[in-house]
C-alpha cells in the first residue's frame, strides 16, 4: 500500500523550496530490531514505486520475508510532490528546479522516520542509479552497497543532448504554452514518446526483431506504442524529472568535485551498464568504476538497449540482476 511522508516546507539545494512537500512510498516486509535490513529502491523516469513490483516477492530478486524494502517516488513523477501535484505556488510551470541530491536528502528523512539505521543496498535502474550513487556519496556511513543498473553517477554531455532532443519535441507543440497549458499538449507528448522510442532500445533490438518478444508486431507498433504511452503523461512532470536528470552530478556539491566524490564512496558496488545502452554507455561506467574503492563492472548483457534494466522486462536480464543482488547481500 502506498503511503505519503509529509516533509512540510522543504528547502532545496538551489535555495528555493517546496512549500508543502511529500514523498510517496511503498514498503514491503518488516524492519528488524536493529533497523539494519533495509533495501531502498528509488524510482526512475516515468516510473513509480509500483514499477519495482516485478522484483519483489517470494522467490524474486527481493524477498520481503527477509528484507525491509522501501520503494520511493521521485519528486516530479506525479506521485510525490510534482508540477501536477503541488502547492498552488509551485504547481505547473512554477515548479522549481529539483536536483537528485534533493530527492536523496528527502529520502534520508523518510528512512529516519521509518527507523532505518543501515541500508544494506540501494538499487535502481536509470534515474534510480543516479540516486544510488548520490546516496553512497552523501551518506557513506549509512549505505553498505549499491547496485546502479543502466545508469551513471552524472549526466554526461551526450546524455544531456539526447534529453534536449526529446524535450524540444515537446516544447515545439504550440499547445504547451510555456507550461501553462489548459489541455494536454497531445501532439508534443506523442512527439516526445516517438523520439524517445529510438533511444530506449538498441539497433540490435530492431534489426533482429526482438520487439516481437515484448509484444510489438512491428517497428511501427513500437513507435506508436511509445507515442500513445506518453499521451498519458503530464508534460510539466516530464520536464521536471528531465531537468533533475540533466543536472545530476555527484561531484556538484562535493569539495573534491566528481573524482573526489567517487573516490569517497565506501559502499561496495556492482555497476551494471546495459551492454547495448545508447545513452548510459558501458564506456562511461568503466571510467566511473576505476574511481571506486570497492567497485566491480558487471555489464548487463542484453540486446534490449537501455530497457534491459527495467524491472520485469525479461527473465534473462532479471536473472543477471538477481545474481548481482544476491552477491551484494550475502557479504
Amino acid at each position: 500500500m502506498r503511503s505519503d511522508f509529509d516533509l512540510g516546507r522543504f528547502e532545496l539545494i538551489s535555495g528555493t523550496d517546496l512549500p508543502a512537500a511529500h514523498l510517496a512510498y511503498e514498503t514491503y516486509g518488516e524492519l528488524d530490531d536493529e533497523g539494519s535490513n533495509c533495501i531502498l529502491l528509488p524510482s526512475y523516469y516515468t516510473g513509480t514505486s509500483a514499477s519495482y513490483k516485478p522484483w519483489i516477492g517470494p522467490g524474486r530478486v527481493f524477498d520481503p520475508a527477509e528484507w525491509f524494502i522501501v520503494a520511493v517516488n521521485l519528486f516530479g513523477n506525479g506521485v510525490s510532490t510534482s508540477p501536477s501535484r503541488a502547492h498552488p505556488d509551485t504547481a505547473g510551470a512554477a515548479f522549481p528546479e529539483v536536483d537528485i541530491a534533493d530527492n536523496v536528502i528527502a529520502q534520508h528523512r523518510l528512512l529516519a522516520h521509518l527507523g532505518v539505521q543501515r541500508i544494506r543496498l540501494v538499487a535502481g535502474w536509470s534515474m534510480g542509479a543516479l540516486q544510488a550513487y548520490e546516496w553512497a556519496v552523501r551518506y557513506p556511513d549509512l549505505v553498505e552497497a549499491i547496485l546502479p543498473i543502466a545508469g551513471a553517477a552524472r549526466c554526461s554531455p551526450h546524455n544531456f543532448v539526447f534529453l534536449e532532443g526529446v524535450k524540444s519535441a515537446l516544447l515545439a507543440d504550440p499547445a504547451f504554452r510555456a507550461g501553462r497549458y489548459t489541455a494536454p499538449p497531445v501532439q508534443g507528448l506523442r512527439a516526445f514518446g516517438t523520439v524517445y522510442a529510438g533511444w530506449a532500445y538498441s539497433q540490435e533490438f530492431f534489426r533482429q526483431g526482438t520487439y516481437r518478444e515484448l509484444g510489438y508486431a512491428s517497428v511501427n507498433a513500437v513507435v506508436q506504442g511509445w507515442a500513445t504511452d506518453h499521451e498519458g503523461e503530464d508534460a510539466n512532470d516530464l520536464l521536471a524529472m528531465l531537468g533533475t536528470w540533466q543536472r545530476a552530478d555527484v561531484g556538484k556539491h562535493h569539495p573534491g568535485g566528481f573524482e573526489g566524490a567517487m573516490r569517497s564512496i565506501t559502499a561496495r558496488a556492482i555497476v551494471m551498464p546495459g551492454s547495448t545502452d545508447l545513452y548510459f554507455p558501458q564506456a562511461d561506467s568503466e571510467r566511473e568504476v576505476e574511481l571506486l574503492q570497492y567497485g566491480e563492472l558487471r555489464p548487463l548483457v542484453s540486446g534490449l538497449g537501455h530497457l534491459a534494466g527495467r524491472p520485469g522486462i525479461r527473465a534473462a536480464e532479471t536473472t543477471q540482476i538477481g545474481a548481482a543482488v544476491e552477491e551484494l547481500l550475502s557479504n
